[in-house]
């Protein structure tokens, strides 16, 4: 299943760069899980597009989902088994998911530096607390044995 599900994703990639020609699909396309039924009849293979336009992202797959005869056709010159899955579409939103998590990190970080820095810059020097104190806090006069 493996083999065939890697198969099938370097033949979705390989089409799409090769041989797609239709206008409605733009930006980078990027075939992320490949899924393979059990009798290999079905195949879902799950694209993440990178546009730079949230509006031309359904047009992109819905480009790609009309030109699954041309996956197809790609796809049964390359298999030599049986039978040939079925290839079904769907929009894979781990990808930008993850890169919305990692930029709320980014701020959340850069908030806390700022935050940080503005703390430092107050004035108050908190160093002269804790000098002559022993690790509980208490006084330490190192005069007495």
């Amino acid at each position: 299943m493996e083999k065939v599900a890697r198969v099938i994703r370097d033949s979705v990639s390989e089409t799409i760069q090769l041989h797609l020609n239709d206008p409605r699909i733009s930006g980078l396309i990027s075939v992320t899980e490949v899924d393979v039924a059990p009798d290999m009849k079905n195949a879902t293979v799950r694209l993440s597009i990178f546009a730079t336009d949230e509006k031309t992202k359904p047009t992109t797959m819905l480009a790609i989902q009309h030109a699954a005869g041309v996956f197809q056709r790609h796809l049964g010159q390359i298999l030599t088994g049986r039978t040939c899955p079925r290839l079904h579409f769907e929009l894979d939103t781990k990808m930008q998911k993850t890169l919305q998590i990692l930029q709320l990190i980014d701020k959340a970080t850069q908030e806390y530096k700022e935050r940080d820095t503005d703390d430092d810059t107050s004035g108050i020097d908190d160093s002269a607390d804790t000098i002559g104190r022993d690790e509980h806090g208490d006084s330490a006069d190192r005069n007495k044995p």
